[in-house]
């Protein structure tokens, strides 16, 4: 049955690559499993139990809800546009400050692709009119994806938190050093590389591809804030500085959509539309994901997979900081996405990380960040797509460049948090 099990996970992981619908894979993958160990409800009964997980649940859907509401309101282009207009000041630093900057906003902003529309659509013209390659000029705003990873609505914060029966933001303390190390990385690489290759200067578009990097928009102070103020209440309440009440994400996130409609006296009923369609379509994409894989996790206990990977794993700890660095990389750059490979691996192996003598925070965080590195050198990512798109260059070209300052990044994290 473990060889059967073996054999279901490869074509579960080539299925993936080749861009099947992940939660059809994911859910029939376990459901096989489940059923060769002749309890096929015990995988369904997986599914309902995940279906109203609170701790994941109430957390994705109101930062998705947060983050519709900034869009509707305008608030998020407020914010893009003050960092940016910062940026342009300082031309030696505007490679790796737009990598930073991308990635604060991520914070704030926790989807890749619409970071790196609203992002890449202000600053890409602006360091293409600065002589900067376009290939580069899509691949810092793409490096700087990966903020998101320090999101209190990132899919695996709340994942790795319930897990390992702690608060979002401890986890998030576990390894937010090391992102930002990761981030600084990607930024450093991806500046170094433009350099040896002579793109960071010099660069002249034909005037009939020119992009017109001219922004007439007058940023709002107030409105520029509010973006970043639900983040600004949980840190301040967090257990580590405790300046004001502990305050739960969905309480930051409503305050934040409050606030959002009383700085900018948005119709309120479309306000409730987005927040509420946004809530519908987190749980149908997020959580969809994570039901999936709660469903696929549990027909590899039930076949027995799960007790001979970690049992095989107990003789060597080397195999499983390997596993959860490059497990959901690799997976993440051949399929634009790490959440699948990433869920499967904290859902299986990370709850007992304490038999390989690692934390489960430490060990879920690097399979968490170690795939949204790998997505940020995919050119089948969405961000990737978005980003080559307004630079008019192909993913690849943008993805590529990318790469070294990802992989250098993905063994740092190894070592900084295992």
């Amino acid at each position: 049955m473990i060889y059967v099990g073996v054999l279901i996970i490869i074509l579960t992981a080539v299925a993936v690559v080749k861009r099947y619908e992940v939660r059809l894979v994911l859910f029939l993958s376990g459901l096989l499993m489940a059923a060769l160990a002749g309890n096929p409800l015990g995988a369904i009964d997986a599914f309902a139990k995940a279906m109203v997980n609170p701790g994941l649940v109430t957390v994705i859907l109101t930062v998705m809800g947060f983050a519709y509401v900034m869009k509707l309101t305008n608030c998020d282009a407020h914010l893009v546009h003050m960092l940016a207009g910062v940026l342009r000041k300082c031309r030696p630093i505007l490679i790796p400050g737009t990598v930073m900057v991308t990635f604060l906003i991520n914070i704030a902003l926790p989807s890749a692709a619409g970071c790196a529309a609203a992002v890449g659509a202000i600053m890409i013209p602006t360091l293409i009119s600065a002589g900067i390659h376009p290939a580069v000029a899509g691949a810092a705003i793409f490096a700087g994806t990966i903020g998101s990873v320090l999101s209190p609505g990132a899919t695996h914060n709340p994942f790795v938190a319930k897990l390992a029966n702690m608060d979002v933001l401890s986890v998030i303390a576990v390894h937010s050093k090391t992102t930002i190390i990761s981030g600084l990385i990607g930024a450093g690489v991806l500046t170094l590389v433009a350099y040896i290759r002579k793109e960071h200067r010099g660069y002249q578009q034909a005037e009939d591809k020119a992009i017109d990097s001219k922004i007439d928009f007058k940023v709002n102070p107030l409105k520029a804030i509010i973006p970043i103020i639900p983040l600004v209440m949980l840190l301040l309440g967090s257990k580590q500085i405790h300046v004001i009440p502990e305050i739960s994400v969905p309480q930051a996130m409503i305050c934040g959509t409050i606030l959002g409609y009383l700085v900018t006296l948005h119709n309120p009923q479309e306000i409730s539309k987005a927040f509420f369609e946004a809530m519908g379509n987190a749980y149908a994409g997020v959580m969809g994901i994570i039901i999936a894989a709660a469903t696929f996790t549990t027909g590899m206990q039930l076949i027995g997979l799960t007790d001979a990977l970690i049992e095989a794993m107990k003789h060597s700890e080397g195999i499983v900081k390997l596993a959860a660095t490059f497990g959901p990389f690799v997976i993440a750059v051949l399929c634009g996405s790490g959440d699948a490979a990433t869920l499967a691996f904290n859902g299986a192996i990370t709850p007992h990380a304490a038999q390989f003598g690692l934390g489960i925070a430490q060990l879920g965080s690097l399979a968490q960040l170690t795939g949204a590195l790998g997505r940020t050198m995919s050119p089948l990512a969405g961000a990737a797509i978005i980003c080559a798109q307004l630079a008019g260059v192909s993913p690849m070209e943008v993805a590529k460049r990318n790469a070294p300052g990802m992989l250098i990044a993905a063994v740092a994290a190894m070592f900084l948090l295992l």
